[in-house]
């Protein structure tokens, strides 16, 4: 079943936060930026709902831009299918003008060399983070997660 745009809301009609098996958005302090946790492999189907969820995020911003914090927990890499698929592509593509800062904390090696090379090619600032490093990434971005722990990983 694929994620609905329509947020979830609670008994109380807030919005919850976006959440699959492996992807955990992680609540932050500042409505403009948006955390989430990866862990293990991500399937197509997570892939794809990030996706739709990010593509609803940049039409609400509508000209304004949103920054990202993306913490790699355990992360064991993402099925290829998802590359092909229409909301995922659209959603990469609109990131180059909807997002100002990018943080990614924990990224593989490779991930970590095409950020540094991305972020001197394209309009988005984008950083890599070793995990001791999460610090830096919050505030690189401006922002704290509202939880407390820094990962969005339940003590």
């Amino acid at each position: 079943a694929r994620w609905s745009l329509a947020r979830p809301t609670s008994s109380s009609g807030a919005n919850m936060p976006f959440t699959t098996a492996n992807i955990t958005q992680i609540e932050t302090d500042q409505p403009s930026v948006y955390a989430f946790r990866l862990t293990r492999h991500l399937g197509e189907e997570e892939v794809e709902a990030m996706a739709q969820f990010m593509n609803d995020v940049f039409d609400r911003a509508e000209a304004s831009k949103v920054d990202m914090v993306m913490i790699f927990d355990g992360y064991e890499g993402t099925s290829i299918g998802p590359i092909f698929d229409t909301d995922v592509i659209k959603s990469r593509w609109r990131s180059l003008s909807s997002v100002g800062k990018y943080a990614v904390v924990g990224a593989p090696e490779p991930a970590k060399a095409m950020i540094g090379t991305l972020d001197k090619l394209l309009p988005v600032h984008a950083a890599a983070f070793d995990t001791i490093a999460i610090h830096d990434a919050w505030a690189f971005v401006g922002a704290l997660p509202t939880d407390g722990t820094l990962t969005g990983k339940p003590a």
